[in-house]
């Protein structure tokens, strides 16, 4: 599969402020694998002609998890347009769709952006697609004002919000794909007239809507989109991908007899070789320890082979 027409730009300048640390946010790790290394693998997965990682003026760290792919940098912290723009003299030129992510989303999947770009490709196809989602509380996010035909009519912040558009379920996870025709004209007329006097990437709905041009929006799990800006979001996330790669693990043929006990690993290759691992010596210990047997093992004989299991296995990545 060739190149297509998509650019990709992934947004990995944060500081993480609420993280203490003074590790970038986007390479906290999970599974052992900085979490930006999560989404540049999905976004390559989609063949994009571009990708393009915006990061701040001292991220050197994260430019070297980036590579291969090229880096533009933020000079200043003044909001997630301003990032967005940052990434123009890369786009040069470029006639397509293009894609906006965020580093600190390790969970997004291929189809979902899939069924973005199918939306945004569709007959009558707006010029600008949003990713929502439904959170158990929506506290603190944007929701997704909507109309008939899954049109999108605006965005607005929680603390702009009244008390009818916070009762709004749907809510922005700033997940976008725009007609790249018409991404940098619309940011161009952002302003940063606001509280933090910054750019914020979501005015562009409503300049879009302004101007003529359709917006729309894409639904994705909850769970999909889960922001890592806290310790205790990063814990949570650590728990959700080692439930996810432990599944893969089993549906790679891998036998957990206790699935919460093997830590995985995030980098696939190593988590395939492990798995490969760790079904071979499973299978070796069935042919040895129960050939004629497969019926008849005593309930002593399965709590030991489980222990052994857990002794001799405990340590592989999956």
């Amino acid at each position: 599969m060739g190149k297509r027409n998509i650019a990709a730009i992934v947004l990995a300048a944060g500081k993480g402020t609420r993280m203490n640390s003074d590790l970038p946010k986007v390479l906290h790790p999970l599974a052992g694998r900085p979490m930006l290394g999560y989404v540049l693998e999905t976004v390559a997965g989609l063949k994009p002609a571009k990708i393009a990682v915006v990061v701040a003026a001292d991220g050197e760290a994260v430019a070297r998890v980036a590579s291969p792919y090229p880096t533009v940098i933020q000079k200043q912290p003044s909001g997630t347009g301003d990032a967005v723009k940052a990434a123009r003299a890369m786009l040069k030129g470029f006639v397509g769709d293009v894609l906006i992510v965020y580093g600190d989303s390790p969970f997004l999947t291929p189809d979902t952006l899939e069924r973005m770009l199918a939306v945004r490709r569709g007959k009558n196809g707006p010029s600008v697609i949003v990713l929502g989602f439904r959170p158990d509380d929506p506290t603190g996010y944007g929701r997704l004002v909507t109309s008939a035909g899954s049109k999108l009519e605006a965005i607005v912040e929680h603390r702009d919000a009244t008390p009818a558009q916070r009762a709004i379920p749907l809510c922005n996870s700033g997940v976008m794909v725009v007609d790249g025709g018409e991404l940098f004209r619309l940011l161009d007329r952002v302003d940063n007239v606001n509280a933090k006097r910054e750019f914020y990437l979501t005015d562009i709905v409503k300049l879009a809507r302004a101007g003529g041009l359709g917006c729309g929006y894409v639904e994705a799990p909850a769970d999909e989109l889960l922001g890592i800006d806290s310790r205790a979001k990063l814990a949570a996330a650590e728990a959700q991908m080692q439930a996810r790669l432990r599944q893969a693990a089993m549906e790679a043929g891998a036998s957990l007899i206790d699935p919460t006990s093997p830590a995985a690993a995030g980098d696939s290759s190593r988590r395939r070789r492990s798995c490969r691992q760790l079904r071979r010596a499973q299978e070796h210990d069935a042919r040895r320890g129960s050939q004629g047997q497969s019926s008849g093992l005593s309930r002593r004989y399965q709590h030991r082979r489980q222990d052994q299991y857990r002794r001799r296995h405990h340590h592989l990545q999956l």
